[in-house]
């Protein structure tokens, strides 16, 4: 049976939700979005992400692909209005397009953006629980300090969490980060954007959670450095919460449409 591809670019709201990835209890955005496609097209068997997001994790810009029989008639607008009226208020498709049979969500991916939100007024207005990381004492100049430590090629190892999968010893940790940025918004919102190559379980969360600690003066930037030259004996002490992570962007160096 010959099939057409889609790229879907959606959004949602993490904390109803198990991560992305498929699990046993069908409480996941990818099974809830398999479902709704299922509903509309029964002859679809898979839809896969760029990657997985964590229970409580958020994205603006995850994509995902999935393969539907050619002869079936329905264009890629809709498709988006279709999806959007089986899905949940808390997902929602932004665009969808036809690619080449070729491209895949995962592997054809250059890079991706995460950005974390802080709130370091004494008190976390209640509209942001759950979407931010409530941290008093944070010193504003030392975040950007902090932060851009992790500019460049490294070992994450220390930075990351164990899978426990059997894998663990030999998987390959060398990430790259392209771009790191802290943003203001008023006087007690700061949101780190973390733009790289590839990141690995839990670690945009220990980034960030090492990054506030230092500007908390509770984790010194040589004990960051040392981690990252030689982190694989020992793990960084600070993972930050699901709360304020935001997977913002996918890159792709080529995404060729086929209906262009």
């Amino acid at each position: 049976m010959t099939m057409s591809r889609f790229c879907l670019t959606l959004a949602y709201d993490g904390r109803p939700y198990a991560g992305w990835q498929s699990q046993a209890g069908g409480n996941t955005i990818q099974d809830i979005l398999l479902a709704a496609m299922q509903e509309i097209c029964p002859a679809i068997r898979s839809v896969q992400g760029s990657g997985r997001t964590d229970a409580g994790v958020s994205a603006d810009g995850q994509t995902a692909h999935f393969d539907v029989p050619e002869e079936w008639s329905m264009g890629p607008e809709e498709w988006r209005k279709a999806l959007n009226v089986k899905l949940p208020a808390t997902i929602r498709i932004f665009n969808c397009e036809k690619v080449e049979p070729d491209f895949h969500a995962r592997f054809s991916a250059s890079g991706k953006r995460y950005a974390y939100r802080i709130e370091t007024g004494d008190t976390l207005p209640p509209l942001l629980a759950g979407l931010a990381w409530h941290r008093r004492g944070v010193q504003a100049d030392l975040l950007e300090e902090a932060a851009a430590l992790f500019e460049g090629t490294h070992d994450f190892r220390a930075f990351s969490a164990n899978r426990n999968d059997g894998k663990d010893a030999d998987r390959d940790t060398e990430r790259t980060i392209f771009r790191t940025e802290v943003a203001y918004s008023g006087d007690h919102s700061a949101t780190i954007r973390f733009e790289g190559n590839g990141f690995l379980y839990k670690m945009v969360r220990f980034l960030v959670g090492s990054v506030v600690y230092c500007a908390e003066g509770r984790f010194p930037p040589p004990e960051i450095e040392a981690l990252l030259q030689g982190g694989a004996d020992h793990k960084a002490p600070y993972c930050a919460p699901a709360d304020g992570l935001t997977l913002e962007k996918v890159f792709y160096t080529e995404r060729s449409s086929s209906d262009r």
